[in-house]
């Protein structure tokens, strides 16, 4: 299964909460947290959409113990937690619901150190591969996310979808970094 480049978002930081995506162009995305003067950690998470130009994705509302709390994706306001949520029979697979309606879920793969996301007919459509730390002008990358365009019903790379990717990788490896 061979990826184009731009199929491929390196993706740096450690924390995920405070990280970039990107590829040959510059930042696709941009993940940034703050505190509020409540003390409440909020994650905003911005898609350039032409140079010098972001619009907001989603904003994710940490619980006040630093855990999983809400996430505003649009219009639409969630439980962080629907978008992860442990499968008991997969150790480390967590599902979700996309904006399209379907189940898609996050599965080690048994192979490597692949995190897949699969459809609900099982197709691979996009894939977390964790990397050496590598040092970029933009910053330390510590992992991939490569989108298979054309896998299942070949909508991966559109907005709503992909930006549901970004969102639940990014809760994925929140919750596999604190055990949650």
């Amino acid at each position: 299964m061979s990826t184009a480049s731009n199929d491929i978002l390196s993706w740096t930081s450690q924390d995920p909460r405070e990280s970039s995506l990107f590829n040959t162009w510059g930042v696709l995305y941009r993940f940034q947290t703050s505190v509020s003067a409540s003390g409440q950690s909020i994650t905003t998470l911005w898609r350039t959409i032409r140079p010098n130009k972001e619009d907001r994705v989603a904003k994710l509302e940490w619980s006040s113990n630093g855990g999983l709390g809400r996430v505003i994706i649009g219009k639409n306001t969630q439980p962080m937690a629907d978008l992860v949520i442990p499968d008991p029979s997969v150790n480390g697979m967590r599902y979700f619901t996309g904006p399209d309606g379907a189940q898609y879920r996050w599965r080690p793969n048994p192979k490597n150190h692949d995190i897949l996301l699969q459809d609900g007919s099982g197709a691979v459509i996009a894939l977390f591969r964790p990397t050496r730390p590598t040092r970029y002008q933009i910053g330390d990358v510590y992992g991939e996310l490569h989108f298979f365009r054309s896998a299942g019903m070949g909508t991966v790379m559109h907005p709503p979808i992909m930006d549901t990717v970004v969102v639940t990788m990014m809760l994925y490896r929140f919750c596999a970094q604190w055990n949650l």
